[in-house]
């Protein structure tokens, strides 16, 4: 796996990948060490290597100045549940600064009892801002949880309505 770090308003990000697509992509860190941590054993990528990417950093660095861009980008689920997968699709498809409950995604998948199932794939989100599980929120319109701490999803959310 290769990676790259990408600078945005936000802080720095780390985007993952190999021959299968996009592996991760981290949330915006404050600090170069502290968005470089754990990735001792991977490549830093080549010249070549980027082309993989396409223009995915400049995409994620106008998407943080508040540019709605989209992601279409391919990402290696490797190791994915079907169910998780699933539910990464569903939330694919939450439009730029709108949200959308877990009860919604369960419902979307097939599965409408599901949404703390929902909630638990939603957490194991490798794919931050490609996967915009910051627009997922309880039914009563309550955050919820988010990897990055409930502040960076409301600075998200606030970034996305304009």
């Amino acid at each position: 796996m290769k990676h790259i770090v990408v600078s945005t308003t936000f802080g720095w990000m780390v985007i993952g990948w190999s021959e299968r697509g996009i592996c991760f992509v981290s949330l915006p860190q404050l600090s170069l060490e502290d968005a470089v941590v754990g990735l001792e054993d991977s490549q830093q990528c080549s010249v070549e290597g980027r082309s993989l990417l396409g223009d995915l950093p400049l995409r994620l660095q106008r998407y943080f100045e508040g540019e709605a861009v989209s992601f279409p980008d391919k990402l290696d689920l490797s190791n994915t549940t079907v169910f998780d997968k699933a539910v990464w699709d569903a939330a694919r498809a939450i439009p730029y600064g709108e949200t959308r409950s877990y009860a919604w995604l369960a419902e979307r998948i097939g599965k409408p009892r599901a949404y703390r199932a929902v909630g638990g794939a939603m957490s194991r989100n490798r794919f931050p801002i490609i996967v915009p599980c910051h627009r997922v929120t309880a039914s009563t319109g309550r955050l919820g949880g988010f990897g990055g701490g409930l502040e960076l999803k409301r600075r998200l959310l606030k970034l996305e309505s304009g």
